[in-house]
């Protein structure tokens, strides 16, 4: 039955890609004419208090900015935004000037998952360019878990722009050896990202991020988490199903990389993120990794007071 559906709507799913095509490409000329143009492309959803949308590459970004002094970029992981850093606020901002972006399509759109203008190089660039238009000059870049994947893409197209570079958790892809260990360890982060995106299409987006959640930190920590921390995470879960490939990051590319880096992880973090600290390491003399005591996955939330100390200790020697 399906198969004779598919077959009588051929014609009609042709015509109908042809139009998803050319919508496609007005959208992504709109983008470079209000890019180029220095245009400001309006948020079509409500903007929270405190929160500035420059135009930056033909989107709205939001990002908030406290502070002065020597600028931290804080970059958010997977289907959360700029509100899982509110422990670093204060902290991070006696001291220097801290953005914390919100990512293309995270909150506070309200995105469903639907076009072509989700990518982690997509991501880099927005970073990038916001970066250079509030003119920071060097700053320090902090990526945790797929934000650290943005902050690659950056260090490798911009490395003139970073002054240090933090991974808190980090991800990154490498090409490495064929042994069970690598196999474990990308399957692991693949087989994350896959299973959110069948959940949230089979079970919705509670049960989904339950499983997620759950995966990451450990059975039992979504329904112990606040509930401030759940609304964030369900207000994002949708851009999951933008996040289909990840750029591949050489030992080549890590060579160049001429500046600090701290790549930090937490004792019952998911340990694919220090097996790929150790493909690093073997790329380029990169200092060990630190292990923050009691730490699940969102390290600066779940041990806020040694992460504050052991990030502004660092960016302080730099």
């Amino acid at each position: 039955m399906c198969c004779l559906i598919a077959a009588s709507r051929t014609g009609n799913a042709d015509r109908g890609e042809t139009m998803r095509t050319a919508w496609a490409s007005v959208i992504a000329l709109t983008f470079l004419i209000g890019s180029s143009s220095g245009q400001d492309v309006k948020p079509g959803w409500p903007i929270p208090d405190g929160v500035r949308w420059p135009t930056v590459n033909g989107y709205p970004l939001a990002y908030r900015d406290l502070g002065q002094g020597v600028p931290i970029v804080l970059i958010h992981g997977s289907i959360t935004d700029y509100r899982t850093w509110e422990p670093q606020f204060e902290a991070f901002s006696k001291s220097h000037r801290v953005i914390a972006v919100s990512l293309r399509h995270f909150y506070p759109e309200a995105w469903q998952g639907e076009g072509s203008t989700f990518s982690i190089e997509q991501h880099a660039a927005d970073v990038a360019e916001l970066i250079k238009r509030l003119d920071l000059g060097k700053a320090h870049l902090v990526g945790w878990s797929r934000g650290g994947a943005v902050a690659i893409e950056i260090a490798k197209a911009h490395p003139g722009l970073i002054r240090t570079l933090v991974m808190e958790d980090g991800s990154i892809v490498m090409p490495v050896d064929e042994t069970p260990e690598a196999q474990k360890a990308a399957e692991a982060m693949a087989n994350n990202r896959r299973t959110l995106q069948e959940n949230l299409r089979s079970s919705g987006p509670e049960k989904a991020a339950e499983v997620f959640a759950d995966a990451i930190n450990g059975p039992g920590m979504w329904q112990k988490a606040p509930p401030a921390t759940k609304q964030i995470v369900l207000q994002n879960i949708y851009t999951a199903l933008g996040d289909k490939s990840r750029p591949s990051t050489t030992c080549a590319d890590l060579q160049k990389f001429e500046f600090p880096v701290l790549l930090m992880t937490g004792e019952k973090s998911p340990k694919s993120f220090a097996f790929f600290y150790g493909e690093m390491r073997k790329c380029k003399s990169f200092p060990e990794p630190i292990v923050i005591p009691n730490a699940i996955h969102n390290i600066h939330r779940s041990a806020t007071e040694p992460y504050n100390k052991a990030v502004l200790e660092f960016v302080s020697k730099h």
